[in-house]
């Protein structure tokens, strides 16, 4: 079968289309015949050792996909073989024509999504359910920033957020991704290259500063979250996508009494019940149509290193999809 796989860190070019044995599902495991995989800023930080998860070279990119389950291994019930699902995994390896999955990590496909809408919802939008319902109570009226708002992450938010009720506050980082985010429904959108978004949120919530912070940004953010905030604000961070955020002191956070949490996906998906709930909740959006899915890329499997250049370079809005 193919699959892209590296047998070193480094830049895109490190990525190769090769041909690897299809593998065997075993206990617990289904096989996943894919036939689209997410591009998600995590797929970079395993390419470049940014993830700092000790993985044996050489070895398969993609933590999310879509696709038909082909066989299925002893003691599985979740899934039966012909089955459509959709899955996010810590087990790398979705982009690939095969792909083996623990069975309880499988989400079976409403009839009516493709398996690429599948692939731009899966990772994403169930990082999308925990930060909005696990963390700050966010309320109608609630003010909201959220970084990176044209990106895939920062759309399932924007949109999330106004289904709840809330002011989602936007940064972009160009003039196209401003409109793309106010597409989206973001009440307000801050151009983070020109302006100081800190002083730009209190602002437009008359000094008051934000509920809460949602940032998958780190390093170039993080620190000025702090201003931005309201007294007994929150702030989660989720992601690096410009680094690590930089060390600062617990005692920093007392003068406004602010709250910061960390997350991670697989903390919030650790039984298939919870899983399960946060898929169905996903998939309800997109079937009613608040939830829109904005694939703007999709390349094939052997293009995956352009998709990664793209990416990393900041020049795309919404998801990017691999066809396998």
């Amino acid at each position: 079968m193919k699959a892209i796989r590296i047998s070193q860190y480094g830049d895109p070019s490190v990525m190769q289309l090769v041909d690897i044995p299809q593998p065997k599902p075993g206990p617990g495991d289904a096989l996943v015949r894919v036939y689209s995989a997410g591009v998600n800023y995590a797929d970079i930080y395993f390419r470049t050792g940014a993830g700092r998860v000790p993985i044996p070279f050489p070895y398969t990119l993609g933590m999310e996909g879509a696709g038909v389950v082909e066989a299925v291994g002893e003691r599985v019930g979740e899934v039966e073989v012909g089955d459509r699902v959709s899955y996010t995994t810590r087990e790398l390896g979705s982009y690939a024509e095969y792909q083996v999955v623990k069975a309880m990590s499988l989400a079976l496909l409403p009839k009516e999504l493709s398996f690429e809408d599948a692939a731009a919802v899966t990772l994403q939008g169930l990082t999308a359910h925990y930060l909005l319902h696990d963390f700050y109570p966010i309320k109608r009226g609630s003010t909201v920033l959220v970084h990176a708002a044209a990106g895939g992450m920062g759309l399932l938010l924007v949109q999330w957020l106004k289904h709840m009720g809330a002011v989602a506050i936007g940064t972009v980082s160009t003039q196209e991704k401003a409109k793309v985010a106010t597409a989206a429904g973001a009440d307000h959108v801050i151009l983070y290259s020109k302006d100081d978004f800190a002083e730009e949120a209190k602002k437009l919530t008359n000094g008051r500063g934000v509920d809460y912070v949602i940032d998958g940004v780190g390093k170039t953010t993080f620190t000025k979250n702090l201003d931005a905030l309201r007294v007994r604000g929150w702030a989660t961070i989720f992601g690096m996508a410009s680094g690590p955020a930089d060390p600062m002191s617990p005692n920093a956070l007392a003068a406004k009494s602010i709250t910061i949490s960390g997350g991670a996906l697989f903390n919030y998906t650790a039984t298939r019940e919870e899983l399960l709930r946060r898929m169905k909740d996903v998939f309800k959006g997109v079937r009613e149509g608040w939830l829109k899915l904005r694939v703007k890329h999709s390349f094939p499997l052997a293009q995956a290193a352009e998709a990664h250049r793209l990416l990393e370079g900041r020049q795309t809005t919404g998801k990017l999809i691999l066809t396998v």
